[in-house]
């Protein structure tokens, strides 16, 4: 378990571009280190804004697009090029747009998928799949990602594990169907809090004054049952990325003032 560090940045927009060069940075030396990179990729407003920003990057190139790995913290399941999967946005933002290789591009299934509205069996093909990367080297039944990206939402949830409900508690499944979602649409394929915890590090993201209660909640010892995003964290490093709004509720002590 790694301690947060926070960082805050004037706004939403210069939040997207100062993670999207943090980002470049870390694939880039894994790629150096190791001849790959893994990253998992998160939907949502902030999310979808960092693909953005890391899409229009001067450095992006400096990415070996062929010799990185994506997967997804969570997707909504719905049928396939459906607006609302985070898979569908991401091309929009940014896989369209770099040569990725598709078979490096971990989707979850769609509700029209091979596993058709079967949201469990969908949930452990993907448990399989990442099972199937990870190494013996790695922690678990997951593989050791580089970095792993989650929105934090104002209720604090992150991926789609909303506070209270089973999938938060879920200790031994990499992957769960999440059922009876608070926000639509109600279905959705999540990991768990022990696959986001193998990730070597966890960059959460929140911009905006929705999001200022729910940092503070979970920067502040609440507990991950009632507060998921207190339970996610990485190996090396758990990093907070925030904007002026949503750190508004912050003690002062969490973070320098030069991080402004």
């Amino acid at each position: 378990m790694s301690a947060p560090q926070v960082v805050v940045h004037r706004d939403k927009e210069l939040m997207a571009k100062a993670a999207a060069a943090r980002l470049i940075t870390k694939i880039v030396d894994a790629q150096a280190a190791r001849g790959s990179a893994s990253v998992v990729l998160t939907g949502g407003r902030n999310g979808n804004g960092l693909l953005a920003a890391l899409a229009e990057a001067p450095a992006r190139d400096a990415v070996d697009w062929g010799r990185l790995d994506l997967w997804w913290g969570d997707e909504r399941f719905l049928p396939d090029g459906d607006p609302e999967r985070n898979y569908t946005q991401a091309r929009e933002a940014l896989l369209d747009s770099v040569p990725v290789d598709p078979a490096r591009v971990h989707v979850m299934a769609p509700s029209n998928g091979p596993y058709g509205n079967d949201a469990d069996a969908a949930a452990e093909a993907y448990a399989v799949e990442l099972g199937a990367a990870a190494g013996p080297e790695d922690h678990g039944p997951v593989p050791s990602f580089d970095v792993l990206l989650l929105g934090v939402g104002p209720d604090t949830h992150v991926a789609s594990l909303f506070p209270e409900l089973p999938a938060v508690r879920e200790t031994e499944r990499p992957v769960v169907a999440v059922h009876g979602a608070p926000k639509p649409p109600p279905t959705r394929l999540s990991l768990t809090l022990p696959a986001i915890r193998a990730a070597r590090e966890v960059w959460l993201l929140a911009a905006g004054e929705d999001k200022a209660k729910a940092a503070a909640m979970a920067l502040s010892g609440a507990g991950e049952i009632q507060a998921p995003a207190a339970g996610a964290y990485g190996r090396s490093r758990t990093l907070w990325l925030l904007d002026e709004a949503a750190a508004s509720q912050l003690p002062r002590g969490l973070y320098p003032p030069a991080s402004a």
